[in-house]
Order: C-alpha cells, then sequence, then structure tokens
C-alpha cells in the first residue's frame, strides 16, 4: 500500500456507484495517479456488482471504503469523518440518479453519501445515466439544487448508452474528467490574461507526397496551453501536424510550415500576455518545392535549402511587453545552446532539453529540462511526466511575468 504521504491539496476521495460506467474507475484511477494525485475509493454496494474493490485497490495502492464505518482497531474512529478531512475533493463518478437526488437531499445511506456529507471541499460529479432519467423534471430539480450549492458537474455526455439507445447520459470521457479534476485545483493565477504556445513540428514540402521535418510530438506545448487555459487564460495554440486532440478551453490554430507558423504567431503575439515557442520549427525549407511527385527514375533530387525564420527572435518586435519564452531541443551540450539562445533571441525564459536522451523529448510521455532566466541561476527539473511539468513552468512563467511587469497577479483560491 502507498504511504500517506502525499502532498496537500492533491487528495481525491473517488466515489464510485452502481451504474455500468463504474466499470471505468480503475483507468480514471490510474489517469489520475499519472497526473500526481493521490486517490482513495468508496464504493456503493452496488458498485461492487460492476468493479472489483480488489481491483480499485491495486490500481490506487490504498484500502477501498465499503461499508466499515469504524477503524478495524477498535478505537473508535469514525472512517467517513476520516476520510472526509483527508480528501482535497470529492469526485464522484459515474454518479446515478439515486446518488445525485441522494446527494441534493442530504441522504446518507451508504459509507459514500455519508462521507459527501461530512465533507467541506468541492465536489465534482460525472453522472451516468439512461437519457429518460437524466431528463426527468424531478432529477432536473435536484441537480439545479446542487449546481445552486457550488457542485460542479461534468458531463454527461451524448452518445451510445449501455441500453443500446443513443442520447444524453453517457459518462463524460476520463480524459475530459482528469481534466475538470485538474481544473478544480489549478490556480486562477492567469485570468484575464492570453498566452499564445506553439507546438509540434513544421513539415516543409519537397513535392506534394514528401516533407522535411522532424520528431516533435507537440505534447509539451498542449501540456503547457492546457495548463494555461486551466488558470484561466485564454490560451491560443498554434499547433503543426500532431495527432493530438484539443485541450479543452484552448483555441487551436493549425498550421503546417514554418512560414505559416511564422504569419499565425506574427497576427497574435502583440495581444498576448506570454508566449511560449514549444514548437520544433524547422530551420531550412526547400527553396522551390516540386510542383508533383519526385520520381527515383529521373535520378538522385538536388536539394536547395533556404533558411526558415527565427520566430522567437522576432518576437521582441511583434509583442515586446509579453514574457517570450524559448524552448531549445539539442542534442550534447542544450544548457550551452540554451544560454547563447537566451541573450541572441531577446528571451526572457530558455527551456532547454537533451532529446537525445531515452525515455525525455520527442514523442515521449515524459520530460526532463533546465530553465535558463536572464538574472536568475540555472533551475534544473527532473524527469516527471509532461502534464506535471507544465504545472512547474506555467508557475514560474507566471512568477517571471509578475515580476516582468512589477505586479501582483495572484488570485486566492
Amino acid at each position: 500500500m502507498e504511504p500517506e504521504r502525499s502532498e496537500r491539496g492533491r487528495r481525491v476521495l473517488l466515489g464510485v456507484t452502481g451504474g455500468i460506467a463504474a466499470y471505468k474507475a480503475p483507468e480514471l484511477v490510474r489517469r489520475l495517479r499519472e497526473r500526481g494525485f493521490a486517490v482513495r475509493c468508496a464504493l456503493t454496494p452496488a458498485a461492487t456488482t460492476f468493479v472489483s474493490p480488489l481491483a480499485l485497490e491495486v490500481v490506487s495502492g490504498r484500502a477501498v471504503h465499503r461499508e466499515e464505518y469504524l477503524t478495524p482497531t477498535g478505537s473508535g474512529a469514525e472512517l467517513h469523518v476520516e476520510a472526509a478531512a483527508w480528501a482535497d475533493l470529492l469526485l464522484i463518478a459515474p454518479a446515478t440518479a439515486h446518488t445525485l437526488a441522494s446527494l441534493a437531499l442530504g441522504l446518507a445511506d451508504n459509507f459514500l453519501l455519508t462521507t459527501a456529507l461530512a465533507f467541506r471541499g468541492p465536489v465534482l460529479v460525472a453522472p451516468a445515466l439512461h437519457t429518460a432519467m437524466w431528463e426527468h423534471p424531478a432529477l432536473r430539480a435536484r441537480v439545479a439544487e446542487l449546481r445552486a450549492r457550488g457542485v460542479a458537474l461534468v458531463g454527461p455526455a451524448t452518445g451510445p448508452l449501455a441500453s443500446g439507445e443513443s442520447g444524453p447520459g453517457r459518462m463524460a470521457e476520463i480524459a475530459e474528467i482528469v481534466d475538470a479534476v485538474e481544473r478544480a485545483f489549478a490556480p486562477r493565477d492567469l485570468d484575464g490574461r492570453t498566452v499564445l504556445v506553439t507546438a509540434g513540428p513544421t513539415f516543409e514540402p519537397i513535392d506534394p507526397v514528401r516533407f522535411l521535418g522532424n520528431r516533435s510530438s507537440g505534447k509539451m506545448g498542449f501540456a503547457i496551453a492546457a495548463e494555461a487555459a486551466r488558470r484561466g487564460a485564454r490560451a491560443l495554440l498554434v499547433s503543426g501536424p500532431v495527432a493530438l486532440a484539443t485541450p479543452p478551453g484552448v483555441e487551436r490554430i493549425a498550421v503546417e510550415t514554418a512560414l505559416e507558423m511564422e504569419a499565425a504567431v506574427r497576427e497574435r503575439a502583440v495581444a498576448c500576455d506570454i508566449v511560449v515557442m514549444a514548437a520544433a520549427v524547422a530551420d531550412f525549407r526547400p527553396r522551390e518545392p516540386a510542383s508533383s511527385k519526385l520520381s527515383k527514375s529521373a535520378g538522385v533530387p538536388r536539394l536547395e535549402l533556404v533558411v526558415n525564420p527565427d520566430i522567437l527572435h522576432r518576437l521582441a518586435e511583434w509583442a515586446p511587453g509579453a514574457l517570450r519564452v524559448g524552448f531549445a531541443a539539442e542534442t550534447g551540450d542544450p544548457d550551452s545552446a540554451a544560454r547563447q539562445k537566451l541573450e541572441a533571441k531577446d528571451a526572457h525564459v530558455l527551456v532547454a532539453n537533451d532529446v537525445s536522451r531515452s525515455g525525455i523529448g520527442f514523442g515521449s510521455d515524459d520530460n526532463e529540462v533546465t530553465v535558463h532566466r536572464r538574472d536568475a541561476p540555472p533551475l534544473a527539473l527532473s524527469r516527471r511526466p509532461k502534464s506535471a511539468l507544465a504545472r512547474d513552468l506555467v508557475d514560474l512563467f507566471v512568477a517571471e511575468l509578475r515580476a516582468l511587469r512589477r505586479e501582483d497577479l495572484a488570485v486566492p483560491r
């Protein structure tokens, strides 16, 4: 079992109720833990029909709460009170019609509902039920009461239901639920701000079929844009060609070439408070792409390359009042290259990483970076998931913007 040592402020009590979507609970727990949350689970009696308590115990690393109300040691400690005190957020997914109505009415006929009455933090529920039940006036009134008391809902989504029908009532996708949890914990320190992030590679056409490109997946830039949106920013994401879904709350501008990315950034940068150049922009492009597919029967083609524009360097001209952040994806000695680029490109922050190392950088889910700033020593951020690294980087960007503008952006949560 995982020891009770998780950082305060990242603890989630997951309530699982008796709907068919309960089978997704182990994957939800896994995804939450990947994002750095400590998770405990509480199952209603009906939920055990759909998901094994043992499975949730294994994936969470913690004992699962069911219908035991006192500690087995006989100390008299009330487990539902202890669980409520431990958690920073109560998440109920799936939430059935019975549970939604019971929450609204303050009923407490099982461990989860009893714990909910004792809990004093934010509550997030993901309804999962048949369309007719979701649309029933009695339940709609109960849901309105919950919302009026500050309970947040994620979903339900519209789609195929267990009944074989299709309509509203399907539990929200796990990624959407996890993002809602992240938003519930995120500080609102970027409210009213605009953050532009570039991500992914650029593809420079050789002919209508082939191109010059690189291995950038865009994951780091997408994670930063998602984090900025959670914190209240208007998040603009100028993305090269990647196979990633647009994060919730993010405005995506799709581009393919370096020239297209330059135009998209130039048009929008002036209105931005922070610009993060996390894209791996191709340094060169063919001078004149072929109008038809090159054939090897014609021999080895000769490519004449020209230098692509340096978008980061131009930012000082386009967005003089913005915090300007660059990324240096290098091999060998990335920190030396980053220090040179920090000054040469007139950036405020340069984030360096070694893409030659296995398991970090291009295409990976993890990253390890060193942050270089103008008037501060380098800051090494050890290997961690890119979503967790994005939180730390945005923390730093907010602090740097505050220092740059000599203002306090902190907003009490």
